[in-house]
């Protein structure tokens, strides 16, 4: 049996689509890793790295790189992100 890939979430408290994205998670039970990059240089630096973003939230799904809130809603509104976190 496959385990399900890690969910991580780079945001900030003060970010309302951070929040929405968190707690679309957790509505749906869907556990996640939430970086906090306010005043974490090197958290940053890793986000803008792995996403080429500098926006949060930027939402990462395994290796695969979801991008924001409006993305992480299209997927689970379409079912794509149940097919997302079953590819584990």
């Amino acid at each position: 049996m496959s385990r399900a890939p890690k969910v991580l979430i780079y945001g900030n408290r003060s970010c309302g689509y951070c929040m929405a994205a968190r707690m679309l998670l957790k509505k749906r039970g869907i556990e996640f890793e939430n970086i906090n990059v306010a005043n974490d240089a090197d958290a940053l630096g890793e986000m803008e790295q792995r996403s080429g973003q500098r926006t949060v939230p930027q939402i990462f799904i395994g290796d695969t790189h979801v991008g924001g809130f409006d993305e992480l809603y299209t997927l689970d509104e379409s079912g794509k992100l149940d097919k997302l976190l079953a590819a584990g």
